[in-house]
C-alpha cells in the first residue's frame, strides 16, 4: 500500500473531517497541506501576538484620546489574512527544507512533498503566491511597519535549519511567531516603544512552551535522526522549564500592560491565561503523543483570551 492509498490523501497528523476535505477539489488537497489550512492551530497562533499588540496600541492610544475602532478593525482584518498567507508560506518553505528528514519521520511522512503528491517547483510555485498575498496585506500599513515586516523575514529563513545547529530551535521559532508582537503597535503609532518590546519578548517564551509541548510527539524519530530540539534537552524536566517560560510570558506580558496603560480587564485576562498554563503543566505527561497535541492546540485559547481581555480594556 503506498502513502497516498493508506491515508487517502490526507496527512496522518491532521483531522480527517475538515473543511478542506469536504469544501475543497481534491486536486486541491496537497496545496491545502503544504499551507497547513486542514491545522488552523498554526495561523492561529501566529495571529494572537498580532492581535495582541493591536490591542494593546489601541489601549495606549484610548489613554491618548486617538483611538480609532475602524483602525484597529482594519489591523485586525490584515492581520488575519497575513497570518493565514504567511504561515502557509513558512509551512510551505519549512516542507521544502526538511523534504529528506519528513520522509524519516512516522508523523510527516504521510505529507505532500515526502509522499509525492507535490513536486518541488510545484511547491516552489505556491510558496511564491502565498508570499505575494502576505506582500500585499504588509503593503497596507504604514512605512515603518512595512520595513519592519521585511526584517522579520531574516527570522523565518533561519528557523528551517535551527534545528540542525542547537537544541533551542524552539527559540528561533518564538522570533519568527512572535513577530506580530511588534507589528501591531508599530502599525498603529508608526514606531515602537517598550511595551511592544516587552509583548513580544513575553509572545517568545509562550512559543517556546507551547512548541516543546508540541516536539515531544516527536522526540523518540528525532533522537534517530539527530534533529535537535528543547523537548529532547529539556526531557523529565519539561515541566519546570514550562513552568519557567510561562512564567517569563506572564511577568513580560505584565510589564507590556503597564508601559501601555492597560485598563483592568487586561489583567483580568492575564489572571485567567495564568490558570491555564498552570492547567498545561499539571496533566501534562510527556509520554503521551495525543495528549502532547491536544495541550499545545490549547494554546489558541490561551491567545484568544489574553486578546478578549486587551480589547474589552479599550471599552471599559
Amino acid at each position: 500500500m503506498t502513502k497516498i492509498e493508506q491515508f487517502g490523501g490526507r496527512v496522518a497528523d491532521a483531522p480527517s473531517d475538515n473543511f478542506v476535505y469536504r469544501l475543497l477539489p481534491r486536486p486541491a488537497w496537497p496545496y491545502a497541506q503544504l499551507a497547513r489550512w486542514d491545522r488552523p492551530i498554526g495561523w492561529q497562533l501566529l495571529m494572537w501576538p498580532c492581535f495582541w499588540s493591536a490591542a494593546l496600541a489601541a489601549n495606549a492610544a484610548a489613554d491618548l484620546g486617538l483611538f480609532s475602532f475602524r483602525q484597529l478593525l482594519w489591523h485586525l482584518i490584515l492581520f488575519f489574512v497575513g497570518s493565514v498567507a504567511m504561515r502557509g508560506a513558512g509551512c510551505t518553505y519549512n516542507d521544502l527544507i526538511d523534504h529528506e528528514i519528513d520522509m524519516e519521520v512516522a508523523r510527516t511522512r504521510s505529507r505532500p512533498l515526502p509522499s509525492g503528491r507535490v513536486s518541488r517547483f510545484e511547491a516552489k510555485v505556491f510558496l511564491a503566491m502565498q508570499a505575494l498575498v502576505g506582500l500585499l496585506v504588509l503593503l497596507q500599513f504604514n512605512r515603518f511597519a512595512i520595513g519592519l515586516g521585511i526584517l522579520s523575514l531574516a527570522t523565518v529563513a533561519v528557523y528551517p535549519f535551527a534545528k540542525r545547529f542547537t537544541d533551542w530551535p524552539q527559540f528561533f521559532l518564538g522570533l519568527a511567531f512572535s513577530w506580530g508582537g511588534l507589528m501591531g503597535w508599530a502599525a498603529t503609532f508608526g514606531g515602537l516603544a517598550w511595551a511592544p518590546l516587552f509583548l513580544y519578548a513575553g509572545a517568545v517564551a509562550w512559543t517556546i512552551g507551547y512548541d516543546t509541548i508540541y516536539a515531544h510527539q516527536d522526540k523518540e524519530d528525532d533522537e534517530l535522526i539527530g534533529v535537535r530540539s528543547t523537548a529532547r534537552l529539556f526531557g523529565d524536566n519539561t515541566k519546570p522549564w514550562l513552568a519557567g517560560l510561562y512564567g517569563a510570558a506572564l511577568f513580560l506580558l505584565l510589564f507590556a500592560y503597564i508601559a501601555a496603560g492597560a485598563g483592568f480587564l487586561a489583567y483580568l485576562g492575564l489572571v485567567a491565561a495564568a490558570v491555564m498554563f498552570g492547567w498545561q503543566i499539571l496533566v501534562l505527561d510527556i509520554r503521551n503523543a495525543d495528549q502532547c497535541l491536544a495541550l499545545f492546540k490549547s494554546n489558541t485559547r490561551v491567545g484568544a483570551t489574553i486578546f478578549v481581555g486587551l480589547l474589552l480594556s479599550v471599552f471599559a
